[in-house]
């Protein structure tokens, strides 16, 4: 069983090579499990970075590389990688990151449930409630964003956000990714919608060792996070917009109000009080129209 374990990469030169020694040290005593003897593969997806994480995988002499001419982003670079996988034959696949933010030694955990017969995706749960690396903030937006993707995937997944996670062969191939931000989200609505089992499986992390490139600050996650969750309910769930709506303009509300607590500061800017009162009127008019209609 060729099992590949595809890599995107961006400005990773610093980073890439502990996670590759990282991933080979955990796989090395690995060669066979539950009955199938297991043949390993690296593939790394190189997101046009401009620093030196093209040579750094080169020198590392892993068994694929691919290379996007410029930065084309993380969602493009992820299906990239799917699409590889498959064209070279691969019976699982596994995403991870390039910046060793993942416990190498968690692969494991991502495979038996497939080779078990019991899922088709494995997603990584990394139990964001008791971890160091997220601020408050962020904890509950992960947590909220979570339990929206559930909702509308119809779902079991605890950590929705998180990117590492495997593929049995047949789910890969189900695998059209369309938003720009992040596949994150759209991958668990797509393979709730293709039947696909899905499980969680608790994962550990390493300790990070610069900032989120995906994740600039607070407000721009949470405005990125709600705007993918709205395109991907027009795209996929549009009924859902009646349901969910006034919830995310009192989520967004509340958030701004949180952020001038967290930020010691007894007033907000002008363009977040602006939105925050806006937002708050709004939330509040639907849900007293939906109560009222008895739509839900």
């Amino acid at each position: 069983m060729k099992i590949i374990i595809q890599i995107p990469c961006y400005n990773e030169e610093f980073q890439l090579d502990q996670t590759v020694k990282a991933i080979r040290t955990s796989i090395a005593s690995f060669k066979s499990l539950n009955g199938y003897n297991l043949k390993w593969e690296l593939l790394i997806i190189n997101d046009g970075s401009t620093d030196k994480t093209l040579e750094v995988a080169s020198r590392l002499k892993v068994d694929h590389i691919v290379s996007n001419k410029v930065n084309k982003g993380l969602a493009y670079t992820f299906q990239k990688g799917i699409d590889k996988s498959l064209k070279e034959g691969a019976d699982l696949i596994i995403n991870t990151d390039g910046d060793n933010q993942y416990d190498a030694s968690s692969l494991i955990s991502l495979l038996e449930p497939i080779l078990n017969g019991n899922a088709d995706i494995v997603i990584g749960d990394r139990q964001i409630l008791k971890s160091e690396e997220f601020n408050t903030i962020k904890k509950i937006f992960q947590v909220v964003g979570s339990y929206f993707v559930r909702l509308i995937s119809k779902t079991n997944v605890r950590d929705a956000p998180c990117g590492f996670r495997s593929f049995s062969r047949h789910a890969a191939s189900k695998i059209h990714i369309c938003d720009n931000y992040t596949y994150t989200l759209e991958n668990i609505i797509q393979a709730s919608m293709n039947k696909m089992r899905i499980v969680s499986t608790p994962v550990k992390t390493n300790p990070s060792t610069r900032e989120s490139r995906l994740i600039k600050s607070n407000i721009s996650y949470i405005f990125a996070s709600i705007s993918t969750i709205i395109r991907l309910i027009i795209h996929y769930r549009i009924f859902y917009i009646n349901r969910f709506f006034p919830y995310i303009l009192l989520f967004t509300s509340i958030f701004l109000y949180a952020i001038s607590i967290f930020n010691n500061s007894n007033q907000m800017s002008s363009e977040n009080k602006i939105i925050f009162i806006a937002a708050t009127i709004f939330a509040f008019c639907f849900v007293k129209l939906k109560y009222k209609n008895k739509f839900f």
